[in-house]
C-alpha cells in the first residue's frame, strides 16, 4: 500500500488557555477526498492551517506527501494547492495577470488559459479582479490553487458564495482532480457537497474527532431510516404542551425541539407518523408542515453535537 498523502498524529494547538485542537489524528489516502466538518470554533480551520504549514502545532507530527514542514517546506509548497476561505487578491490586476503572478511561484505551472477553462472564467480573462462577483473571485482563487498542478489540494469552503450551477462546476473540478490521482482535503458547510465529494468524512467538535468514516457509514451509525419534522401550529406556541408528549412513539427514537419545530429519528416511518397523528389528535394539537426526509450528514451532526453545522 502507498503511503498516505497526509498523516497527522497527536496534533495539539492552544491559544492561551483555549485548546483549539486536542490530540487529533488523521490520514488521507492518495487519490481520495477527505471532508473535514465541524461548526465554527470546532478547530477545523486551525487543523487545516497546521496541515498547510501556516501554523505550527504545539505538539504532534505532520507529514505531507511523505515530507515534513521543518525540513521540506519549499518542496511541499511546490506540490500543494491552497484555496483559503477568503483570498484577498489584488483588485487592479486582471484575472490573467493574477494567474501569471501565481504561476511565477512554481517551476512547472499549468497554462493559464487551461486554468481559466477549468474554473469557467474564460470570458473574464481580461477583467479586473475588482469587477468580479464574489462567486467569480472564489473560482479565480480556485484557479490560483490549481496553477501549479498540485498533488494535494486544500479547499476551505470552496463553493461559498456560488450559485447552484457554479457550485456544481466546482464539484466537477474536484471530482476530475481526484479521478486523475489528486488528493483533496475539503472543509464545507454544505452537506450535499460533503456527501458527493468525500470518500471519507471526519466530524470534529471542541478540537476532537467525534465521528469518522465514509458518508454512508456515518449516516448508518445514526441507526435511523429517516427524520420526521413538523411545526406546532402557529396559534399554539407549545408552551402549554405536556412534557414528553411526543416521546416513546412506536418506531421513533430521540426527540429534538427548537422553538415550535419538533423532529425525531425514526426506524419505521409509517408506524411513527401514524402514532404521531393519533397522539396529536388526542391532545388537540395541530401540526403544520409535517415532512420526512432520509437521514443525512446534517442529521448526524445535530444528533452528535446538538447544533446545526452553521451554528457558532
Amino acid at each position: 500500500m502507498s503511503a498516505p498523502a497526509v498523516s497527522a498524529k497527536g496534533l495539539v494547538r492552544r491559544f492561551g488557555t483555549v485548546v483549539a485542537v486536542d490530540g487529533l489524528d488523521l490520514e488521507i489516502d492518495a487519490g481520495t477526498c477527505l471532508g473535514l466538518l465541524g461548526p465554527n470554533g470546532a478547530g477545523k480551520t486551525t487543523t487545516i492551517e497546521m496541515l498547510e504549514g501556516l501554523r505550527r502545532p504545539d505538539a504532534g507530527e505532520i507529514e505531507i506527501l511523505g515530507m515534513g514542514w521543518d525540513r521540506d517546506g519549499p518542496r511541499i509548497r511546490q506540490r500543494i494547492g491552497v484555496q483559503l476561505q477568503e483570498t484577498m487578491l489584488q483588485e487592479k490586476l486582471t484575472c490573467d495577470e493574477t494567474l501569471r503572478v501565481f504561476a511565477s511561484f512554481y517551476a512547472h505551472p499549468r497554462p493559464r488559459d487551461e486554468v481559466m477553462d477549468i474554473v469557467g472564467l474564460v470570458e473574464k480573462k481580461g477583467a479586473r479582479v475588482g469587477t468580479l462577483s464574489g462567486g467569480q473571485k472564489q473560482r479565480l482563487a480556485l484557479g490560483c490553487a490549481l496553477i501549479n498542478r498540485p498533488d494535494l489540494l486544500f479547499l476551505d469552503e470552496p463553493s461559498t458564495g456560488l450559485d447552484p450551477q457554479a457550485r456544481r462546476r466546482v464539484w466537477e473540478v474536484v471530482e476530475a482532480f481526484t479521478s486523475d490521482g489528486g488528493t483533496v482535503l475539503l472543509t464545507t458547510h454544505y452537506m450535499e457537497e460533503a456527501e458527493r465529494l468525500s470518500d471519507r468524512v471526519i466530524i470534529i467538535d471542541q478540537g476532537r474527532i467525534i465521528a469518522e468514516g465514509s458518508p454512508q457509514q456515518i449516516i448508518d451509525g445514526l441507526d435511523a431510516e429517516a427524520i420526521v419534522e413538523f411545526r406546532i401550529a402557529s396559534d399554539r406556541n407549545g408552551a402549554d404542551l405536556p412534557d414528553g408528549l411526543f416521546d416513546d412513539l412506536p418506531g421513533a427514537g430521540s426527540v429534538r425541539r427548537s422553538g415550535d419545530v419538533v423532529s425525531f429519528e425514526v426506524t419505521d416511518v409509517q408506524a411513527a407518523v401514524f402514532a404521531l397523528l393519533q397522539r396529536a389528535k388526542e391532545h388537540d394539537v395541530a401540526l403544520d408542515d409535517l415532512r420526512t426526509h432520509r437521514t443525512t450528514l446534517e442529521d448526524v451532526f445535530v444528533s452528535l453535537t446538538g447544533r446545526q453545522l452553521r451554528d457558532g
